[in-house]
């Protein structure tokens, strides 16, 4: 099967699809990893590669047991979905055990190591129990990323088994900041074939016997389905690191707007808020840019701001949102600068403001400066996209409709749940217009 890839290298997270010949979604991959751009781009790829054959999966899962319920094929994938993720997860977990043995070699620590090895290995020990659990049926897991689960719970098994004078807290957290940096720097084995096996052993123990060769059957054809890569286009903040040649690199602005004309094709206005940087754009009913305008000197009122109001309130970044809806008289915000925020907040909180009012205020001021962006672009029309992380917050997208309601009037706004990939998922569509248009079809390396 030919395959068409687009990156989109963020300031926060990189996103990659896979797009098969007929321009169909095949599979998607996403990371938080912070290490460094070509290996960033390295892991969103292989995500997308893995999301991609369980896409097959599920296909020859569906022949195999076409006389079955549907519910017995959504079960025995949705099993071994867990399954794999699990896989991936424990062999996180032993890089993160190896790397933290290693840095407790560090002369530094030579005081404290007899005392802190044991406790460290219990520490690591209660990480492998909770990460059954993470992927047990029905789990809600607040990330799905390796570092945020790993690291809350580690922090909360250090918190549990340290002690203030032979083995301090943050002697403990320390030694997994070292190794969680290394971790994310190593080239693990996350793929599909190399895992597949364990997985799939795991997750047949769950389901019914007389589903078993069926399901081993689906994966076998899955993992040796060939996925030939013609052609991979990259875009994002990080877009000038890709290592691509200049040919297969396309704007930001480009691909969301082609982008968004993919997932929503009356679409003729864009708005993203990324963690870097807020696009408006507009574009044709060919998903072809008109006009756009961005704000590309700071981070002020994007996903980063976001993310820093959120540690200064001691929250993760999906509870602003939910928190924010809760105001009931929002408070007035002078200053969306990052730089500034953490001191405004504070005045705020120490004059007796509610959380969730100096919030919803806080959102607000976000989309004020998003809408002048949009009415220097040429203004809202109908249908409008929102695209970007932030689109996944509640309150921004509230604060977002009621403005445009104001200025406007009323617009179809577009929200996939799949928003975080737009850019990506443009990319592509630029890699597989490549080369129906008769463009070079070298693969990137």
């Amino acid at each position: 099967m030919k395959c068409f890839v687009g990156i989109d290298l963020g300031s926060t997270t990189s996103k990659a699809v896979v797009l098969d010949e007929d321009g169909r979604i095949l599979g998607r991959g996403i990371t938080n990893s912070r290490s460094n751009y070509e290996l960033a781009s390295a892991v969103a790829r292989t995500e997308a590669y893995v999301t991609s054959r369980f896409t097959i999966f599920g296909r020859e899962l569906d022949e195999r047991l076409a006389s079955h319920p549907s519910s017995d094929r959504e079960r025995v994938a949705e099993a071994l979905r867990r399954s794999f993720r699990l896989q991936q997860y424990l062999r996180q977990l032993d890089t993160l055990e190896a790397f933290v043995h290693e840095e407790l070699e560090n002369r530094r620590y030579a005081s404290v190591r007899d005392e802190a090895a044991p406790r460290l290995v219990t520490v690591l020990a209660q990480l492998r129990d909770v990460a059954t659990r993470h992927f047990a049926a029905g789990a809600k897991r607040k990330s799905d990323f390796f570092r945020d689960l790993a690291g809350a719970d580690f922090q909360e098994a250090a918190e549990e088994h340290s002690d203030p004078i032979l083995a301090p807290f943050g002697m403990l957290v320390s030694l997994y900041d070292k190794a969680i940096l290394r971790v994310e720097n190593e080239q693990l084995e996350l793929g599909f074939e190399a895992n597949i096996g364990p997985a799939l052993e795991r997750a047949l123990d769950e389901g019914d016997v007389g589903l078993r060769d069926p399901a081993r059957l689906a994966a076998e054809a899955a993992a040796a389905a060939p996925l030939d890569e013609v052609r991979a286009v990259g875009t994002g903040y990080g877009r000038a690191r890709l290592p691509f040649p200049r040919d297969q690199i396309r704007s930001e602005i480009l691909c969301h707007g082609l982008g968004a004309h993919a997932m929503f094709p009356n679409t003729r206005t864009v708005l993203d808020i990324g963690g870097q940087d807020t696009k408006a754009i507009q574009v044709d009913s060919a998903g072809i840019v008109t006009g756009f305008q961005m704000n590309d000197r700071c981070a002020a009122g994007c996903g980063r701001y976001l993310g820093y109001i959120a540690d200064e309130m001691n929250l993760g970044l999906h509870e602003l949102g939910p928190l924010a809806q809760k105001s009931t008289r929002r408070v007035r915000i002078s200053s969306t600068c990052t730089v500034f925020a953490g001191a405004e907040l504070r005045e705020r909180l120490a004059l007796g403001e509610r959380r969730e009012d100096i919030l919803a205020g806080l959102h607000r001021s976000i989309v004020l400066r998003a809408m002048s962006l949009l009415a220097r672009s040429g203004g809202v029309d109908d249908e409008f996209t929102f695209t970007g992380g932030v689109a996944n917050n509640a309150a921004a997208v509230d604060a977002l409709r009621a403005l445009v309601a104001e200025n406007y009037g009323e617009r179809t706004l577009n929200i996939s749940p799949d928003s975080i990939y737009t850019g990506a998922l443009g990319a592509a569509l630029f890699a597989l217009r490549d080369v129906q248009h008769g463009s070079l079809v070298e693969v990137a390396a």
